[in-house]
């Protein structure tokens, strides 16, 4: 925490771990300590991650927060951080058995990555997949732990075999009931409407100039965006702005009225209104209340 109350957030890019190959990392919750460890971080700090990581829990129970939603892990739960969102271990890694899988943007095929949307929309809450799908992920990480481990023929097929064993897993993991990878989120118009969404937020919140600029009707978005996530193009947007609105309160020390003007309300009162409507209380009753929340809670 800063001298100020604002919880610090670690920028956290993907680094191989010491003695091992190039690619993604596997591990085990204790792993996953001694990784943080000899990268001089606090593994109970809130982090920005710059890559992907699946958590998934074996035994016992895990509690960790993303993008300031708090999620309780039981066995056969996981969940998938993905690049960008501000995570958290709010529990101690020690109290349960489990794996981590970490890997950075840009390290699978583009085929493989439009596949598993994996610049899609982050799941909202762990999944524990069950019947035939159960099985079928938990036998794509078991196979990929097996490989990370053993590192058995040349370096570099091995380092191909982990890149497609990943492959395997997060296809798997994305086309889960219930996971948002599963929905009909290929649309063009949608995959366009995000990307545009996610350069423009802060510059304008009407769906009527995302439309004119990618050439749709309004009413092409509303109905791409809702076969996609499940709610409307303003309320994408506004969904947005509001997490972005979160961690800036949350993490800086600009004022609620710096925010807003960073998030392109046109005057502090306008934010504030956006702000209380969405969340239900004002910028400022938010960072009273999330700033300074510590790591392991028992």
């Amino acid at each position: 925490m800063d001298r100020n109350g604002h919880t610090e957030v670690t920028e956290v890019p993907f680094r191989p771990s010491v003695g091992a190959p190039p690619g993604a990392a596997v591990l085990d919750f204790a792993g996953l300590l001694a990784r943080a460890r000899g990268h001089d971080l606090d593994a109970y700090a809130p982090m920005r991650l710059a890559f992907h990581q699946l958590i998934s829990v074996r035994s016992g129970v895990l509690r960790c927060s993303v993008d300031f939603t708090e999620h309780e892990l039981a066995e056969g739960s996981w969940m998938w951080v993905r690049p960008g969102q501000i995570h958290q271990f709010r529990s101690d890694l020690a109290t349960a058995q489990g794996t981590v899988v970490l890997f950075p943007a840009g390290y699978l095929d583009a085929a493989t990555a439009e596949a598993a949307r994996l610049h899609g929309y982050a799941w909202q809450s762990p999944l524990t997949p069950e019947g035939e799908a159960g099985e079928a992920v938990r036998a794509a990480r078991d196979l990929l732990e097996g490989e990370y481990r053993a590192m058995a023929g040349p370096l570099e097929a091995h380092i191909e075999v982990v890149r497609h064993l990943v492959a395997v897993l997060v296809l798997r993991l994305a086309h889960l009931p219930g996971a948002e990878g599963g929905r009909d989120a290929g649309s063009e118009a949608f995959r366009r409407f995000r990307h545009a969404v996610e350069r423009d937020f802060a510059r304008t919140h009407r769906v009527e100039d995302y439309a004119a600029r990618l050439g749709y009707s309004v009413r092409t978005l509303t109905r791409a965006t809702r076969a996609a996530v499940g709610c409307g193009a303003k309320r994408f947007i506004d969904d947005r702005v509001l997490l972005e609105a979160k961690r800036l309160l949350v993490h800086t020390e600009l004022s609620a009225t710096a925010v807003g003007e960073r998030l392109g309300f046109p005057d502090a009162t306008v934010f504030t209104k956006f702000f209380r409507r969405r969340a239900g209380e004002t910028p400022a009753g938010f960072r009273a209340r999330t700033s300074g929340a510590g790591g392991p809670q028992t």
